[in-house]
C-alpha cells in the first residue's frame, strides 16, 4: 500500500535540574556504548509522551513531568525500517537518580558534555537539543552524514 512503511519508534529526553546539569547515562550496551540522555523504543499502541515518562524512569529513577518535544532523529535501517527517535526535554521531575542495567545514571555539566565519551551520533542529536532552529536531524545517504533541517 503506498505511503506505508515500516517504523520504529524510540525517544530520548534531555533532563535539566535548573543548575546547568544534564542528565545522563553511560550505556552499558557493548553495541553503542557511550553517553546519551536516557531514553528507549515506544511499545506498541504507547502513547508517545508515555513512554518517554516510562522510559526515563526505568533507567534512570527520575519520573519526568510534562516532557516537551523538542526534534526528531531519523534514519533508515539496512532493511529499509525507518528508525525514528523522538527528542523531548524536561525541566520537572521528581525521584532519585539510581542506574539501571542499561548503564550508569549520573548528572553532568551541560556545558562540558562534549568532552565526555559520546555514543555514537549522539553529537548530532545534542545540536537539536542545544538549538532552537534546528528541529530534526536525519542521515543524508549521498553525502553519508547528518543533515540538519
Amino acid at each position: 500500500m503506498a505511503g506505508i512503511e515500516k517504523a520504529v519508534f524510540t525517544n530520548m529526553c534531555m533532563v535539566t535540574d535548573g543548575c546547568g546539569n544534564v542528565l545522563v547515562q553511560d550505556r552499558a550496551d557493548a553495541n553503542w556504548p557511550g553517553i546519551v540522555f536516557p531514553g528507549g523504543h515506544v511499545e506498541p499502541g504507547e502513547p508517545f509522551t508515555a513512554a518517554v515518562i516510562r522510559e526515563v524512569f526505568e533507567e534512570t529513577g527520575i519520573t519526568v513531568e510534562n516532557p516537551r518535544l523538542c526534534g526528531v532523529k531519523q534514519f533508515p535501517l539496512d532493511d529499509g525500517t525507518r528508525y525514528v527517535v523522538l527528542l523531548y526535554k524536561a525541566d520537572r521531575f521528581s525521584g532519585a537518580v539510581r542506574s539501571s542495567a542499561e548503564g550508569e545514571a549520573r548528572w553532568t555539566p551541560l556545558a562540558s558534555l562534549r568532552q565526555c565519551r559520546l555514543a555514537e551520533s549522539f553529537d548530532a542529536m545534542l545540536k537539536v537539543f542545544c538549538s532552537d532552529t534546528r528541529g530534526e536531524v536525519c542521515w543524508d545517504s549521498e553525502t553519508e552524514d547528518w543533515k540538519f533541517l
